[in-house]
């Protein structure tokens, strides 16, 4: 039976974000903890820390980017009228600071908050165009992606 490498303690990828609505790619930091990690075959399950964002994987092409944001503008749209916003009636986790932003969890039930991807050969398999994104659905703001490694060490040859 091959021996698993455990995950000691998690990455914590800090992403300051500029915008409202912005897909940030991070692929090639996954890649860098992949390979430094020491795992020839497992998985790598990258996920966002907060309600409001979420995590993607799909081309990096400019136009689709702004499709994404523009299906979430009609899916979700900023100005909606959602409960969450509605502070006569909303009584739980509510902050003194709080932000109107029910279009943003909206958003971030479509999209989902992490990804769960193969490590083979000591790499991310990923498809041809494949990458992986940090979606902020309420920016600009400071945010943290926590990734965990897990799996059977490469081979020592």
């Amino acid at each position: 039976m091959p021996t698993l490498v455990r995950a000691t303690t998690e990455t914590l990828v800090h992403i300051e974000t500029t915008r409202p609505t912005q897909f940030i790619d991070i692929t090639d930091r996954i890649h860098a903890l992949v390979s430094a990690s020491g795992v020839g075959c497992g998985i790598v399950n990258i996920q966002t820390l907060h309600t409001t964002t979420g995590i993607v994987v799909n081309e990096h092409e400019p136009l689709l980017l702004r499709d994404f944001e523009s299906t979430l503008d009609i899916t979700a749209p900023i100005g909606g009228s959602y409960r969450h916003d509605d502070s006569t009636v909303r009584t739980v986790n509510v902050m003194p600071d709080e932000r109107a932003n029910g279009h943003a969890h909206c958003r971030a039930l479509l999209i989902g908050a992490s990804a769960s991807l193969n490590v083979v050969d000591g790499a991310l398999r990923l498809g041809r165009w494949q990458r992986v994104f940090f979606a902020e659905l309420d920016g600009p703001r400071e945010r943290v992606v926590s990734i965990v490694i897990l799996g059977e060490p490469r081979s020592c040859e």
